[in-house]
């Protein structure tokens, strides 16, 4: 059963089964950055998330196609953020392999440190979150894409804080994201090799 006063007929989220989520607005502090996300998303309160394997008794009830974010870095300290699915598998060699083809980083990639992802986009580990990119005042962050977040109907990642996740149709989060300045790449992770291009890099 779905309890109506937590949900929409259009996407609806089952909160009697999952007692822990409720529907909540949207944090003010994003909504100053983003004035219309409001109407055009859905936020969910729960208990905190710092990894993907948290929350494994009411993650099912949230809105599908949940995100994982890796921030990553060069050894030249060129900085990426990766939006994924949560079950997309990531190689994170091939995707190095892939940006240092086409110039796009000089080594292999790993994780930047929590204070290099503090002092870039404000947040802390497990509140990674393309959302963050409205921090990156100096716009030094490469913005990469999933392409299977853009296969479903919603997107859903943190509003800034990981005891919230906000559900919004993958076209409104592009249009944030080019909104900021951002030009993202979107990667298709499930070919052959497992990285192909899915749109023209620019």
């Amino acid at each position: 059963m779905v309890n109506s006063h937590t949900a929409d007929q259009e996407n609806p989220v089952d909160t009697m089964t999952y007692p822990q989520i409720s529907r909540v607005a949207l944090p003010d502090d994003v909504t100053k950055y983003f004035p219309d996300l409001e109407e055009r998303s859905q936020t969910f309160a729960h208990p905190p998330l710092f990894t993907v394997a948290d929350g494994a008794d009411f993650r099912d009830g949230l809105p599908e196609r949940g995100t994982k974010n890796l921030f990553l870095k060069d050894k030249k300290d060129t900085l990426w953020l990766l939006t994924a699915w949560h079950h997309t598998r990531i190689d994170l060699t091939a995707f190095s392999t892939f940006l240092r083809a086409r110039s796009r980083a000089t080594s292999r990639l790993s994780f930047g440190s929590a204070a290099l992802l503090q002092s870039v986009l404000g947040v802390t580990p497990g509140t990674v979150t393309p959302l963050a990119l409205v921090n990156d005042s100096a716009r030094q962050v490469n913005f990469a894409l999933d392409a299977a977040l853009l296969a479903g109907p919603q997107v859903s990642c943190h509003p800034l804080r990981n005891d919230m996740t906000t559900a919004m149709a993958p076209a409104v989060l592009l249009e944030i994201i080019e909104r900021l300045g951002y030009k993202p790449l979107i990667v298709d992770f499930s070919g052959i090799d497992p990285i192909s291009l899915s749109l023209p890099m620019v």
